[in-house]
């Protein structure tokens, strides 16, 4: 009689949840391609932006992520972020979203003075003497002479991007509270808790 063979189960892993980090942001185009940067397969988080069909002002955005969290509830170790521009928007319109921001710990807030062309700028130098968007823009070209097409992945290697956080962390010295008021960002605080995760 032959023996039965025995079957061997490989004893299954537990699959760790993937935290949830929901962005809401101003432009269509740019910040979205920019944080799916972060997203792959085999990624501890998931990145979603939430936008609106074109460039929207610091309340809209606000508005986009309530809508959201009013649909989609937040796991305890899930995150959202309000990333916008500093642009012409007024001081109080920005205090709101700050004081969102305030309301829970899962909650977070990034500015970019002038613009999140400079967050990108930052991953190629130091980004000194940049005091307008459009100063902003002409030097984001000298290093990506096709950026208004759109990001391409292959130019923010995760080397870049840490640069980028240390360039942006020197330049927040001593770190601001709410927003930067002079040229500078905060996305690096919302980058280095991405980095944080896909690093554990």
């Amino acid at each position: 009689m032959a023996k039965k063979r025995r079957t061997f189960r490989r004893p299954l892993g537990k699959r760790r949840y993937r935290e949830l980090f929901i962005i809401a942001v101003e432009g269509a185009k740019t910040e979205p391609q920019y944080f799916a940067l972060f997203n792959s397969r085999n990624s501890v988080i998931h990145v979603t932006c939430v936008k609106g069909k074109h460039h929207s002002s610091p309340p809209q955005v606000l508005k986009h992520m309530k809508d959201y969290l009013n649909q989609k509830s937040l796991r305890p170790s899930d995150e959202a972020w309000l990333v916008v521009d500093k642009d012409n928007w007024a001081d109080d319109q920005l205090a709101l979203l700050y004081a969102w921001s305030e309301s829970s710990e899962r909650y977070g807030f990034a500015l970019s003075n002038p613009k999140f062309e400079y967050w990108l700028l930052l991953h190629f130098e130091d980004g000194r003497g940049i005091s307008t968007s459009q100063a902003c823009s002409e030097r984001l070209k000298r290093y990506l002479p096709n950026y208004a097409k759109g990001i391409n992945p292959r130019d923010f290697p995760p080397a870049r991007i840490s640069e980028a956080v240390h360039r942006a962390t020197i330049r927040d010295n001593p770190p601001c509270k709410d927003w930067p008021r002079t040229t500078g960002t905060t996305v690096y605080r919302l980058v280095e808790k991405l980095l944080e995760k896909t690093n554990e």
